[in-house]
């Protein structure tokens, strides 16, 4: 039967001790992997994005977005402790409800994290370029962002013309290259290894806690509360809608500000105690996130307002798309002060309008500091899915093959970085990020999902972490989760099935046949070309 491939549980655990990475990280550790994950694109770039989709209700979406997380933690977390090994939901899935949806659960895993990784760098590009401006080093717009060649990619698509498309094929770019160099800067440091990554990480979350708890300082004395009227300028929102818009579709695409809490459950099989240190890695790094989020957003809300941008004709525009572009192009040639949905990088913009310049450009360099350890953790999460999917042969061992110099995975370190660079070239950040939120939401959906399974079909297992009130917080992880998907917008909602019917004509032309549970291999498989234990980027 297809869901009956189910890798047992004891098995699972036989092969990460026989062919295993060495455990040595701590809650400490876990916790700033968590947060140097979490904070981000999603909180330094993204609220402009958020803003765009519901103004002011933005507030309401961080909450919507964290409490989901919250839920979908508690699941990680019972099952990260019980299942310590790489792979994170695809291994929970393989062991719960079978290979083929581990299978869809790991490929659309590729959606959170390389696409992921490439949404960062875009954020990253934005940050750079606008420090290079202010210090009087102009980037070009043609080489800075993608907004001409999008424009007229709508209108092959068959948008209609108009002055906004028309002004952001005026001004805007067509490929983003500072995003792809820092792409492959990640992509060589993941390749030739660094002895220093977990201290830097540990230092460049500072370097970002730092910078927000400077702005929370300097915008809420100033805030005004006029500014957060009227506080829901677009609705709730419809999860039906193929709009994105309200208080749901910004909370679908500030869900992005969260994701990377669950690189510490991929990282729980470098874990010392994991049935202790991954809880409280996940919990801890996402209630720290949280609060610091809810202080930015209300910060940047009081100190200038973040009301929408309207076309001329009053419609509400759509984030990331060319239409956008052009109205906020128009609106600053126009010398108006640019509003806050058209900032690319909107905490610099806050404080620059508040009269902070200078805190304003150091908090621009924390995030062109901080943001490639973000690239580089969700890269390094793309090559552990990776790796245990190989491991489990439904993907070529070669994947898994270890540089002879280097000692690392470069295989799959080039075609993660490929794939990033490729995507950041040519689109938008929010366009990136909803994407990866749709593959993300399907990987949490199915956590919930096993988390249920499993106390039902092997309830006697031990459970070092148990998620409270299961049957109540699991179902609601599984609704939250639907629900920030049907409010993504249409495109971001496309991706996820079509990407899924991708990884089915794989699975069943190449996976299926030469996995190694198909073939009753469960336990593990010498293969020379496979030496976990050597690729360890994380502590090296």
């Amino acid at each position: 039967m297809i869901f009956g491939r189910v890798k047992p549980l004891d098995a699972i655990l036989a092969t990460a001790e026989k062919k295993g990475l060495q455990r040595s990280l701590g809650a400490f550790q876990l916790t700033m992997l968590g947060i140097g994950a979490v904070i981000g694109t999603g909180i330094f770039v993204l609220t402009s994005e958020a803003a765009q989709k519901a103004g002011p209700g933005m507030m309401l979406s961080f909450i919507v977005a964290g409490f989901i997380c919250a839920v979908a933690a508690l699941c990680y977390s019972e099952l990260a402790s019980m299942v310590p090994v790489a792979g994170s939901a695809y291994t929970y899935t393989y062991a719960v409800t079978g290979e083929i949806l581990a299978w869809m659960v790991g490929w659309a895993l590729i959606l959170e994290y390389a696409v992921g990784a490439s949404a960062v760098a875009v954020g990253w590009s934005n940050h750079a370029v606008g420090l290079l401006n202010g210090i009087g080093f102009h980037v070009p717009a043609a080489i800075s962002n993608a907004d001409a060649l999008m424009a007229h990619m709508y209108l092959a698509f068959g948008a209609a013309p108009s002055a906004d498309l028309t002004q952001a094929m005026a001004v805007g770019g067509w490929v983003n290259v500072p995003a792809v160099i820092v792409v492959a800067f990640v992509t060589w440091l993941l390749i030739i290894g660094t002895t220093e990554s977990a201290r830097v990480n540990a230092i460049l979350v500072a370097i970002k806690i730092t910078a927000l708890t400077a702005f929370v300082l300097l915008t809420i004395p100033v805030a005004n509360a006029d500014n957060f009227h009227p506080f829901l300028p677009t609705g709730i929102g419809n999860p039906f809608s193929s709009s994105g818009l309200g208080v749901l579709g910004a909370a679908a695409s500030i869900f992005f500000a969260y994701v990377g809490f669950d690189a510490v459950s991929t990282a729980a099989e470098e874990t010392k105690n994991p049935q202790r240190n991954v809880p409280i890695g996940l919990i801890a790094s996402l209630a720290i996130c949280t609060v610091f989020y809810l202080l930015v957003a209300g910060g940047a809300i009081g100190a200038i307002g973040a009301q929408p941008v309207a076309s001329l004709t009053g419609q509400v525009l759509s984030p990331g798309t060319p239409e956008i572009a052009g109205r906020c192009a128009a609106i600053v040639a126009s010398g108006a002060i640019e509003p806050l949905v058209c900032s690319k990088e909107a905490l610099v913009h806050v404080l620059d309008t508040i009269n902070w310049p200078m805190i304003g450009r150091l908090v621009g360099l924390a995030a062109v500091l901080a943001l490639p350890s973000v690239v580089l953790m969700m890269m390094f999460g793309q090559t552990r899915i990776f790796f245990t999917m190989a491991r489990d042969g439904l993907l070529p061992a070669r994947l898994a093959s270890v540089h002879p110099r280097f000692r690392t995975p470069h295989v799959v370190t080039l075609l993660t970085g490929l794939a990033a660079g490729i995507a950041a070239a040519i689109l938008p950040v929010g366009k990136l990020a909803d994407y990866s939120n749709a593959g993300t939401l399907f990987a949490f959906f199915m956590v919930a999902t096993s988390v249920m399974v499993l106390r039902r079909t092997d309830p006697s297992r031990h459970r070092p972490f148990r998620t409270p009130a299961v049957f109540i917080v699991a179902p609601m992880a599984i609704i939250g989760c639907v629900v920030l998907y049907l409010s993504l917008p249409l495109t971001a909602k496309l991706v996820l099935p079509i990407w899924g019917a991708i990884g089915l004509v794989i699975y069943f032309g190449y996976s299926r046949s030469r996995s190694h549970v198909g073939r009753g291999v469960i336990d593990v498989v010498d293969d020379a070309a496979m030496q976990p234990e050597t690729a360890r980027p994380l502590d090296r």
